[in-house]
């Protein structure tokens, strides 16, 4: 039997982290995988063998990477594996990036030559029969800009971009990327900016002219658990120049499950059956969003609206009292 036929499946795991990431250490790889330092040079060599340039250098610094390779052989996904990537490209799909429902195709197609025959048949069962329905209006990110930044995020490289604000302002700005994040088919980009000595959240279509400076830089210290709690809370604490407050009389883990989208209100309790919610937005149609889901489950009173808001919010009212005016009565009872 072959040396490929033989490959244990702790192989397979070393060959995925080694995919997973730019460079891993000997001792961080051992922990990993459950074994000494000494096992994972071993197994190193015995993907060199396989063909697999696999890289590394010695010393208490010394580490391991998944070099480039014109030879390298099938691609090895487990079953779970592949179907996530196919999930994962149809629904890139359907996402806000410019261009990416043909890339996406395209690329199951060539996955699907490079990976093992009895994974063939599930990965193009997921493209034929998965398909992901854009969203109209959603701001389209260009590809290259995604992967610049992606590469910067990952090296640990501080870039520089142009930035149009919500003021429309054009800056010039010079910051060290964290970690990119989807939200509502929207792109963001969380960075620390040393000009500011804060945390800061980018939208990635609002991003120009992106240029890596050339420098490294330590990655810091998140002050949240992870990057989507961060971006969450921020929208939640962020001042827009549209807000309401409303006293809900509903428990306030019942009132937060009917946050969605971007824009997520602050809910503090008042005592076990009610709630003091805020919401803050760039347009009153995006708290009508939110008004109209806490109606749908209790009442509340308005504590404050910024005038456009309530406007809109009462002009809505009004419109679907009358539209669905006697409806009511001709329902039967359940």
């Amino acid at each position: 039997m072959s040396v490929r036929k033989e490959m244990p499946g702790r192989l397979l795991r070393l060959l995925s982290l080694l995919q997973s990431r730019r460079e891993w250490s000997g001792r961080e790889l051992a922990e990993r995988l459950g074994v000494t330092e000494r096992t994972v040079r071993r197994d190193v060599d015995r993907l060199r063998l396989l063909d697999y340039p696999v890289t590394g250098t010695t010393g208490t610094a010394g580490g391991y990477r998944l070099g480039p390779g014109t030879q390298l052989p099938p691609l090895q996904l487990d079953d779970d594996e592949a179907v996530a990537v196919a999930l994962g490209l149809v629904g890139a799909a359907g996402g806000g990036v410019r261009g990416m429902a043909e890339s996406s195709m395209s690329a199951l197609a060539k996955l699907e030559q490079v990976l093992p025959a009895r994974l063939r048949p599930q990965l193009a069962a997921v493209g034929s029969a998965a398909e992901a329905v854009p969203r109209p209006g959603v701001p389209q990110v260009s590809p290259d800009v995604l992967a610049m930044l992606a590469r910067c995020c990952r090296n640990h490289e501080i870039v520089a971009f142009d930035y149009h604000g919500r003021a429309r302002s054009v800056g010039r700005r010079r910051v060290e990327p964290h970690q990119l994040l989807s939200l509502t088919w929207r792109w963001y980009l969380l960075a620390f900016d040393p000009s500011r000595d804060d945390w800061r959240i980018f939208r990635v279509d609002r991003i120009l002219e992106v240029t890596p400076v050339g420098h490294r830089f330590t990655p810091r210290i998140l002050p949240a658990p992870d990057a989507a709690t961060y971006l969450v809370e921020s929208f939640a604490s962020a001042q827009y120049s549209h807000t309401i407050h409303l006293t809900v009389h509903a428990p306030a883990a019942a009132v937060s499950e009917t946050f969605e989208g971007v824009v997520r209100g602050i809910v503090e309790p008042v005592d076990s059956s009610s709630c003091v919610v805020r919401f803050s937005a760039d347009t009153p149609a995006m708290l009508l969003t939110q008004v109209a889901a806490i109606a749908a489950i209790a009442s509340f009173v308005v504590d404050h609206a910024t005038p456009e808001t309530a406007a809109l919010i009462v002009q809505a009212g009004e419109r679907l009292q009358q539209s669905f005016a006697g409806l009511g009565s001709d329902q039967p009872n359940p």
